[in-house]
């Protein structure tokens, strides 16, 4: 009997599961140069979007109260099934129009930069936080804290390295996040969102939706829930919409529109601060 192979359905991830959309809407994902279809992929609604920020703040307190040696050390267990899995997340850049070498450097140096950032864990603090010299018998801390719930709109045409070099700053200092993958390339986001899903990461951390990026990034700058939101993949000419959007709630809004993805600056503990607010307390000497 001839047997019929199982295909993919390409689906959402939120709150650690794997859901259809539920407007049951989907759009063609197709090859670079627009003759072979790679799939059909859910395309995200409204409820969605909200859905996937009720988790992310669900997860929030969880994963901000951890430990940031334990968050290091889940950012690390995201590499290994990465390396892993370094072969189909190598078919999928490339199937995404990468050459297939390009391909190659590009899934290395998105599990690097995972190793990267694990490190910082717990170092940041000592780099950003500070004792502060008052005139006055007290001592005056800064420290970091998490934003809280961040929306990503991923680089476009990166589409694992550059959704990596933002996914992962934002989170290893214990913020959630909601990421829209890129529009045309969302075939390496939700693989990796597989990767996620067995590497000890509690499910809210981390959701991706798939879709028009322009028709979601504006619901996602809009939203009240949402604490900060980085657009570096967002279009030029929608970019005015956001920040008048985002301004409501006063969002913390960060946009890194940077070509190459491979470059050192790509990777820096001040990407981990741009989503984090300064807390500074007071403590009297001697008691």
């Amino acid at each position: 009997m001839t047997r019929l192979a199982v295909r993919k359905t390409w689906k959402l991830y939120i709150g650690g599961d794997f859901p259809r959309s539920e407007s049951g809407r989907y759009y063609p994902v197709h090859s670079e140069g627009g003759d072979e279809l790679l799939a059909n992929v859910s395309r995200s609604s409204r409820k969605d979007l909200r859905n996937a920020v009720a988790a992310a703040r669900k997860a929030f307190p969880g994963w901000s109260g951890r430990t940031a040696y334990n968050r290091g050390q889940i950012l690390y267990r995201m590499a290994e099934v990465a390396e892993a899995r370094s072969a189909e997340l190598v078919d999928e850049v490339a199937r995404s129009g990468s050459a297939r070498a390009d391909a190659r450097k590009e899934v290395a140096a998105s599990i690097d930069r995972l190793v990267h950032y694990a490190g910082w864990a717990d170092k940041y603090q000592q780099l950003f936080g500070s004792v502060n010299p008052v005139a006055g018998p007290f001592y005056n801390f800064s420290t970091l804290e998490p934003t809280g719930v961040v929306g990503i709109v991923a680089p476009r045409e990166s589409a694992l390295l550059g959704l990596i070099s933002r996914v992962a700053p934002a989170i290893v200092a214990g913020n959630t996040v909601v990421v829209l993958a890129s529009e045309g390339r969302p075939l390496p986001a939700i693989t990796f969102a597989e990767i996620l899903a067995t590497s000890d990461l509690p499910g809210g951390v981390v959701n991706i939706l798939t879709g028009f990026s322009d028709e979601l990034a504006s619901w996602l700058a809009g939203h009240m829930d949402v604490n900060a939101i980085d657009i570096s993949g967002l279009e030029q000419e929608k970019l005015a919409e956001a920040v008048h959007l985002a301004a409501e709630n006063v969002k913390r809004m960060v946009r890194d529109d940077r070509i190459d993805w491979f470059s050192d600056s790509a990777q820096s503990p001040y990407h981990i601060a741009e989503f984090q607010e300064v807390k500074t307390v007071w403590h009297p000497m001697g008691t």
